[in-house]
C-alpha cells in the first residue's frame, strides 16, 4: 500500500466542508512556449479550459532504445501570470496519482507567488491516467480487489487473498504485458528529463510530494548538472526494502490516528468517551465486527461495508487534518451500523467514481512498487511480515503489509534498488511534517541525510505533505527558495499551528 496516495487531500478537504544559482531563461529555445525534447519532438499546446494549456509528449518506450517504439504522455500547464522564470513541475504522489488533475488544482497546490514567477506543469507519469496507462482489472473487478480481506485471521482467508493477488498479476499481464517492464520510477525521471528539456529549461524546477519525493530523488541522481531547484515533500526513504518501507508506514497511521483521537475526545461531536487507549480499542472492536457482519451501505450500489473498505475509510481522513470531522462523523455512524461515510472515504482514496469507474490509480500504485522494488516470491514471507507489523502498528500493520501481495505474482522482474545521492546536485530541500501518516517524519530526516545536497525543513504539523497545508514557515521557506534559491539552513524547523 506504500504511499497509495491521489490528490486525495482537495478531495477530503472538498468533502469535509460539504459535511543558489542564476534564474533559467523564460524559453531556453529562444522562443516564448513549446520548446523541444530531446527526441526534437516539439510540444503542441492547446488551450484546454480555465486557462490552462494541453499537450502530447512523445517518449520512448524503452529508454535504452530511444529510436524505437514511443509512447505519449498527458501535459497540462498553467502559464506563469507574471515575470516568467520558467517552468515547475509537479507530482502529487502515489504512485499512480495523475499529474495532470493535480495541476488543475494549480491555484491551490502552489502560492500565487509560485504561480507568477512560473508556468505550473503537470504530467501523468507513463502508466498512469491519460499516458498509456496500466489497466488490470474490470470495475467489478477491482470492487472485489479493493475488497479483499488483507489482515486474513484464517488459512481459508490467506488462500482467498492469494488467489486474488494472483488474479490482479495475471490480469496486469494480460492487459498490459508490454507496458509492465517500463514503468518504473527510473523510466519516469527520464521522461521528466525530457519533458524539462521540451519545455524550454535548461535547468529543472520542481515539487514533488508522497512519492514524488522518490521520483525527483531519482531525477536528481539520474541529472545532477540538470538540477535548479526540488522540492522534495513528505519523504520517501529510498534506503529500505519495500517490506521495511510498509512496517513504517503503517506505524505512521497509528500516530495519525492517536493525534485525531486525542483531538476527537476534546470535541463536542467525539462518539467517544474516555482515553486514546479506550477509543482506539473502539476502533478494534469495529473493525473486528465488519469483518464478520458487514456494516449498512447507503450509497446505491450493491457492495458491503467489509472490514477491508471501513479500514480504507478511517486511513482517508488521517491524510487531512480538515477532514477529521468527516472521520468522527464517520466513526460515529459505523458504531451504530452505518458504513456509508466510511465508504465513502474510501472511494476516494482508491479514485473510484459515483457511477463505480476507477482511475486506474490502484493498478499502476502496484505495477510501479513491483517493478521499483524486490519483494519476496513466497507469501508465507508476507505473513511473518504482517506478524511483525502488527507488534508494532497493531491496528494497520497487517493490511498494509499484505496489500503488497500482488508483487509475490508479478510478471515482470523488478531492478534492484540503488544509492540515491546526486553527487554535485545543488541544494534539494526535503520537508517533513512531524505525524505524517502515509510518509512519516524520519523519511525525510533519512532522504535529506542520504542526498549529497539535501536540505531538511521540518514542521510541527499533523496530515500529510507540509506546503500550503496551513504553516507560513513552510510555504515562506519553499517559495523563497523556489523563486529566488535562498535555501534554508538544515534542519529548519517550523512551529506547530493551531
Amino acid at each position: 500500500m506504500r504511499s497509495r496516495v491521489t490528490a486525495v487531500l482537495a478531495a477530503v478537504a472538498l468533502l469535509a466542508s460539504a459535511c543558489t544559482g542564476t534564474d533559467v531563461p523564460a524559453d531556453a529555445s529562444g522562443g516564448t512556449g513549446a520548446g523541444r525534447g530531446v527526441a526534437g519532438a516539439a510540444l503542441g499546446w492547446n488551450e484546454c479550459e480555465d486557462g490552462f494549456e494541453c499537450a502530447k509528449l512523445a517518449v520512448p518506450l524503452d529508454h535504452s532504445k530511444p529510436d524505437g517504439e514511443k509512447i505519449e504522455l498527458s501535459v497540462i500547464r498553467l502559464p506563469a501570470s507574471g515575470k516568467r522564470i520558467g517552468s515547475i513541475l509537479l507530482n502529487p504522489g502515489g504512485p499512480g496519482a495523475s499529474g495532470v488533475q493535480y495541476a488543475r488544482s494549480a491555484r491551490t497546490a502552489v502560492s500565487e507567488a509560485v504561480r507568477e514567477r512560473f508556468d505550473v506543469v503537470g504530467f501523468d507519469p507513463r502508466g498512469v491516467g491519460e499516458s498509456a496507462p496500466v489497466r488490470c482489472l474490470s470495475p467489478s473487478e477491482l470492487d472485489v480487489f479493493v475488497g479483499l480481506d488483507n489482515s486474513p485471521d484464517s488459512p481459508g482467508e490467506v488462500t482467498v487473498l492469494k488467489e486474488g493477488a494472483q488474479r490482479f498479476a495475471a490480469g496486469c499481464e494480460t492487459r498490459s504485458g508490454r507496458l509492465l517492464p517500463y514503468v518504473g520510477t527510473a523510466d519516469a525521471a527520464r521522461d521528466m528529463d525530457l519533458l524539462r528539456a521540451a519545455v524550454g529549461d535548461s535547468h529543472l524546477t520542481y515539487l514533488g510530494k508522497s512519492y514524488g519525493t522518490q521520483l525527483g530523488a531519482v531525477y536528481a541522481d539520474l541529472f545532477p548538472d540538470r538540477v535548479r531547484a526540488l522540492v522534495l515533500d513528505g519523504a520517501v526513504d529510498p534506503s529500505l526494502g519495500p517490506l521495511e518501507l510498509n512496517t513504517a508506514q503503517a506505524r505512521g497511521f497509528e500516530v495519525a490516528l492517536d493525534a485525531f483521537l486525542e483531538n476527537c475526545l476534546a470535541a463536542t461531536d467525539c462518539p467517544f468517551q474516555g482515553s486514546v487507549a479506550s477509543a482506539r480499542a473502539e476502533i478494534t472492536e469495529l473493525l473486528r465486527r465488519a469483518d464478520t457482519a458487514s456494516l449498512t451501505n447507503r450509497t446505491g450500489d450493491d457492495r458491503t461495508v467489509t472490514e477491508a473498505w471501513a479500514m480504507l475509510g478511517v486511513i482517508t481522513p488521517l491524510y487531512d487534518r480538515q477532514a477529521w470531522p468527516v472521520l468522527r462523523q464517520a466513526l460515529a455512524q459505523a458504531l451504530k451500523g452505518d458504513g456509508t461515510v466510511l465508504l465513502r472515504m474510501a472511494d476516494l482514496l482508491v479514485d473510484r467514481g459515483e457511477d463505480g469507474e476507477y482511475t486506474n490509480q490502484t493498478e499502476s500504485n502496484l505495477a510501479v512498487n513491483c517493478v521499483d522494488s524486490v519483494y519476496p516470491q513466497d507469501p508465507a514471507a508476507y505473513a511473518e511480515a504482517a506478524e511483525q507489523a502488527a507488534r508494532v502498528a497493531p491496528l494497520f500493520g497487517a493490511y498494509v503489509m499484505w496489500s503488497s501481495l500482488p508483487c509475490a505474482y508479478w510478471p515482470v522482474k523488478a531492478g534492484a534498488r540503488e544509492k540515491i545521492d546526486a553527487p554535485g546536485a545543488p541544494p534539494i530541500m526535503v520537508v517533513g511534517t512531524r505525524r505524517d501518516p502515509a510518509t512519516p517524519y524520519q523519511w525525510s530526516e533519512a532522504l535529506a541525510s542520504q542526498l549529497s545536497s539535501g536540505v531538511l525543513v521540518g514542521f510541527d504539523g499533523d496530515g500529510h505533505t507540509a506546503y500550503l497545508t496551513g504553516s507560513a514557515c513552510v510555504d515562506r521557506l519553499v517559495d523563497d527558495y523556489l523563486i529566488d534559491l535562498t535555501v534554508p539552513a538544515d534542519g529548519t524547523q517550523c512551529p506547530k499551528i493551531g
